[in-house]
């Protein structure tokens, strides 16, 4: 399952509550901007692939509830939902890349406000569809430089839960176990927040890759 994904019928952003893994597995509706902004800042969403990507459709909802009457008002309020949820994490490369695609939608000749947000919104599933083809390139690439039997040491999260789907280093590792490949990984706590025992550790429960957990002053040894 992805991690975020648009629902329909609902007219929201659905992702995974981070913060609630691995105690409880529940989903958030977001149907504002301000609500994206909110799951980011909260790290309810986190990794800089899948925050990118929320930032998208965050983008997309700013047009969807917009009132606006005119497609330069639309803009303007496109470019203070930017502002918004560039500020969730002024430090993520990928979120303002993303902002900056978004806007870059939305200044192109459009007829009528409804194709503006038709546009914004295809453009996030593509930007989410996008970074689902990467992720699997990755881990088919670099599953060739795991051999069977290899244990492998993994900090932090770079899974599933990072991306949209897949994961990056933990897409490798799952694609080799996926390949028939024997492995064993030495899962990281990763202080202060905790992702590789929160997060990496129970992607590899659902997936059947055998772990250990250890203290990250441990990594060296």
């Amino acid at each position: 399952m992805r991690t975020l994904e648009w629902d329909d019928s609902a007219r929201a952003l659905k992702m995974i509550d981070q913060r609630e893994i691995p105690s409880r597995f529940t989903y958030l509706q977001l149907k504002d901007h301000h609500q994206v902004a909110e799951s980011i800042r909260s790290m309810a969403i986190r990794g800089a692939p899948a925050i990118g990507v929320a930032a998208a459709y965050g983008m997309a909802l700013a047009a969807e509830k917009s009132p606006d009457s005119t497609i330069t008002d639309l803009r303007n309020t496109l470019k203070e939902a930017a502002q918004v949820l560039g500020a969730s994490r002024p430090t993520a490369v990928n979120l303002h890349w993303a902002l900056k695609r978004m806007l870059k939608v939305a200044s192109q000749d459009f007829s009528n406000l409804n194709e503006v947000k038709a546009a914004l919104l295809a453009e996030a599933g593509c930007m989410a569809d996008e970074d689902v083809e990467t992720n699997i390139a990755i881990s088919r690439n670099g599953a060739e430089l795991i051999n069977d039997g290899d244990t492998i040491i993994h900090h932090c999260n770079t899974g599933a839960l990072a991306t949209v789907d897949w994961g990056t280093a933990l897409g490798v590792i799952r694609m080799a176990h996926e390949q028939g490949k024997h492995i064993h990984v030495l899962v990281d706590e990763t202080r202060p927040r905790l992702q590789g025992s929160r997060l990496t550790a129970w992607e590899l429960q659902q997936y059947g890759i055998p772990f250990d957990l250890i203290t990250d002053s441990a990594a060296g040894y």
